[in-house]
């Protein structure tokens, strides 16, 4: 019975430290964290141009997630989350054990974002019966001209039939699955967004828009969509600024780490290229890291002026009245 009470107190202690934190500008842990990212790879086989992994403007080494390391960070914090991400940087698909990490997330609730192009029936079918609670597949496009001109070397036509052999295949095998297609919206295809929510409507997936992080600001002309609902960036002073206060907290670093393939914990997602190192997993404990100094250090720098960490001057946290 008490091991049923577990995840609902340490999420209470995660929000309440949170809070009392937030409201007296000194950090505070209490609990583990209630959800983590995984990255299981960097690699990716398109070329995103506004992608850290695709744009070849990662510094980071890349490489798979070691089977192992992953078993032994879920071992360590099943008993408190409610949910993982397996993806970060890169295509998840690509890894050649993807399956075997599916099979290590039982009763976790488990998301995987993916550009859709492994989706063939025999994957479609394994991903069905994997237990796999959500999987989120980007389709930025309608057409191959529209759809390739953000997904450089993608190919439109084979997202759209690895979505029809998963939907397909949900249905065969009467899945409770949740399949979202994502449109990431730019300039060059907001004007097809009608037709992607017929196509998620046709194949009944969730459909979602999802504002553009632009982090070549020489290029956010070209990519800045004139919805403004769906723009992250608005024009002050003659130059494009982020519609983001920025106050100084984030749930983030209370809520939902990022564990890169390698194994270095890092505080968010906005840390693509592992710029902020708050432990090792490959020498420490998750624990020792979430509790230890530099956690520590970095939640103190947030309180103290968000603005002032690189990473958090285009994040989306705390940012109202845009689709993110």
């Amino acid at each position: 019975m008490i091991r049923y009470l577990i995840k609902p107190a340490n999420a209470f202690l995660a929000g309440y430290s949170y809070l009392k934190s937030s409201l007296t500008g000194k950090p505070e842990i209490m609990g583990m964290p209630v959800s983590v990212t995984t990255e299981l790879t960097n690699m990716c086989n398109l070329r995103c141009p506004e992608c850290a992994s695709g744009s070849g403007r990662m510094q980071r080494d890349r490489g798979y997630m070691d089977l192992d390391l992953f078993k032994k960070v879920m071992e360590e914090l099943r008993p408190y989350l409610y949910n993982t991400n397996l993806y970060f940087q890169g295509e998840p698909m690509l890894h050649p054990l993807f399956f075997a990490f599916l099979s290590n997330t039982e009763k976790i609730y488990t998301t995987v974002s993916t550009n859709g192009h492994f989706l063939s029936e025999e994957n479609s079918e394994k991903i069905v019966m994997s237990g796999l609670n959500k999987l989120i597949i980007s389709l930025d496009g309608i057409d191959q001209e529209t759809y390739s001109s953000y997904r450089v070397n993608g190919n439109i036509n084979t997202v759209i039939d690895g979505i029809k052999n998963v939907t397909g295949a949900r249905k065969r095998f009467n899945s409770s699955l949740k399949i979202e297609i994502q449109c990431l919206v730019n300039k060059l295809n907001e004007h097809q967004i009608p037709g992607i929510r017929d196509l998620a409507n046709m194949v009944k997936a969730e459909f979602r828009l999802k504002s553009m992080q632009i982090t070549e600001r020489k290029n956010i002309g070209y990519w800045l969509p004139l919805n403004r609902r769906v723009s992250r960036y608005k024009l002050k002073n003659g130059e494009y600024v982020i519609k983001n206060s920025l106050p100084d907290r984030c749930a983030r670093l209370w809520f939902n780490p990022v564990i890169t393939w390698d194994g270095k914990v890092i505080p968010c997602c906005f840390d693509k290229n592992a710029e902020y190192i708050l432990g090792d997993l490959k020498q420490d404990t998750f624990r020792d890291i979430w509790d230890g100094p530099k956690y520590r250090i970095f939640r103190k720098s947030i309180l103290s002026g968000r603005s002032m960490t690189e990473i958090c001057r285009n994040c989306s946290s705390g940012l109202r009245g845009v689709l993110t």
